[in-house]
């Protein structure tokens, strides 16, 4: 290769927009080897030196190691199987992160004392069978003592976080398992299990119906009233509907579905409180005890 087709370090830090410093430390580490130098023993490179510098810049920018770099320019390794290593590695790290973010806001969000930040760190710290573990007791418990007719109803219960969560599910785990945790949920969510009908003939679903009631009109005007005679509640149906408007129960069906990946469901609470604003207003008397 003739002299003049050779660069010197300060051109090749000017093509390849590194410093002279770099390019030195590249070239010092045998990275970037040189092509002998001139008459004043300054270093000199071949045109080749400008692509190898391309290719270590950008997988410093990636993150990989000065020792991995060598092997790729040295042509030891793939940089394909190089590439898939890194990824991986990022990934556990992204997964870390995702814990450490879950972790922190729901400390900020709940108003978590430093007595409770182990808690809640746990939470978002479990296994696939701890997490399993913890929603099959939760549901046990709301469900113990009835038929198997609730098998079903478990199943469209329990959250499954995938293996690379996004942070918005990793939160949305934490703050469910936290819900699970609460004993009163736990009482409320058996005590209206326990309230459905359980028939031979498929019983009405008193909740299903009010749930698709028109809530943009005036529950004390006449569409209240026609909702009421097209419902005909009975007393035990009203109870039912007044266990049923618990913002938890809402609150953790929204949790389940970001969990799950599932499109977020619309929340049921608005739907019987304004039922129960118009048993009020056009039959006083149902709600009587």
């Amino acid at each position: 290769m003739e002299d003049d087709e050779l660069l010197s370090i300060g051109e090749l830090a000017r093509r390849t927009k590194l410093s002279v410093k770099a390019v030195r430390y590249y070239s010092d580490l045998g990275l970037v080897p040189t092509n002998g130098r001139d008459g004043a023993g300054r270093r000199r490179y071949s045109p080749d030196a400008v692509k190898r510098l391309g290719v270590i810049r950008t997988l410093r920018a990636l993150g990989v190691g000065l020792k991995t770099i060598r092997a790729v320019v040295g042509h030891e390794a793939e940089l394909s199987e190089v590439a898939a290593g890194e990824a991986q590695a990022i990934g556990e790290t992204i997964k870390v992160l995702q814990l450490r973010r879950a972790v922190l806001l729901a400390v900020a969000r709940n108003g978590v004392g430093w007595e409770e930040v182990e808690m809640v760190h746990e939470l978002a710290a479990m296994s696939v069978q701890e997490r399993r573990k913890l929603i099959g007791e939760f549901l046990d418990e709301v469900f113990g003592g009835l038929d198997a007719s609730q098998a079903g109803i478990k199943r469209t219960l329990t959250p499954e976080l995938p293996d690379e969560p996004t942070p918005d599910q990793v939160d949305a785990w934490v703050e469910l398992a936290e819900l699970t945790q609460d004993p009163d949920f736990r009482a409320a969510l058996h005590d209206l299990a326990a309230a459905q009908p359980r028939t031979r003939i498929p019983a009405k679903d008193v909740i299903a119906e009010v749930a698709g009631i028109n809530q943009e009109a005036d529950p004390r005007g006449p569409e209240g009233a026609q909702a009421l005679r097209r419902i005909n509640p009975t007393r035990q149906d009203l109870a039912r509907i007044k266990q049923a408007q618990d913002p938890r129960r809402d609150r953790y069906l929204r949790l389940l579905a970001t969990v799950n990946g599932w499109a977020a469901p619309t929340p049921l609470t608005p739907a019987l409180e304004w039922f129960e604003t118009a048993t009020r207003h056009h039959s006083p008397n149902l709600l009587a005890k």
